[in-house]
């Protein structure tokens, strides 16, 4: 096994239950919120700080000025005065290329996919679901009626699309932005696992 996957996820699509499956089966480490520790611990920045501003976007800010700042390092002079959610962005950019080349591993959402964008051992997969279905996840994981699981499933929605659209050159959960899309609803957390450990066999195979 080589291959680090990253998933991309709508809210209540199980995509993290499932890159847990998926890393079971292959004997490897899934990292969702566990990126955020690990960020906070090699950036210096506390890990509360880190989760107020987890894939949360802020628009007053040029894009460009974040990627050339990224790509001088952090010790380039406008780095000091950028805002705190882009200063956590290239943290989580930074671990996130870290982990990935320590060996195979599953991440889950981050803009990881982009990140790992011209990585050669990476298959990039985003996991989506039907409304009823995932709402339904939703009420049974928070305890919560069905307008506030739909409500909380459209607001995290947009929060996650608006931070990828905005850090990365590709859109979210638009299908040439990965290379397997996949409905959990039709599956379900079993099927749809077993569904990408064979893409992950098939691409190893292939690519060895």
């Amino acid at each position: 096994m080589n291959t680090v996957i990253t998933i991309g996820r709508q809210f209540g699509s199980a995509g993290r239950e499932i890159g847990q499956k998926v890393a079971a089966y292959f004997g490897i480490e899934c990292y969702d919120k566990e990126l955020l520790s690990r960020a906070a611990k090699e950036s210096g920045f506390c890990e509360e700080m880190l989760e107020n501003h987890d894939e949360r976007p802020t628009s007053s800010f040029l894009y460009n000025l974040v990627m050339d700042t990224y790509s001088f390092g952090y010790n380039a002079s406008h780095f000091v005065d950028m805002p705190i959610s882009h200063k956590v962005f290239l943290a989580q950019f930074d671990t996130i290329k870290k982990i990935a080349s320590e060996g195979p591993c599953v991440i889950v959402g981050r803009c990881a996919d982009y990140a790992l964008n011209d990585v050669k051992n990476c298959v990039h997969i985003f996991i989506y679901g039907d409304e009823d279905t995932k709402v339904k996840r939703i009420m049974e994981k928070y305890s919560v009626d069905a307008s506030k699981a739909r409500d909380m499933c459209n607001k995290k929605d947009k929060q996650r699309q608006s931070y990828y659209n905005y850090y990365s050159s590709k859109k979210w959960g638009r299908a040439d932005s990965y290379d397997l899309c996949i409905n959990s609803s039709v599956l379900g957390v079993e099927g749809t696992a077993k569904l990408i450990i064979q893409y992950i066999e098939d691409f190893e195979s292939k690519n060895k």
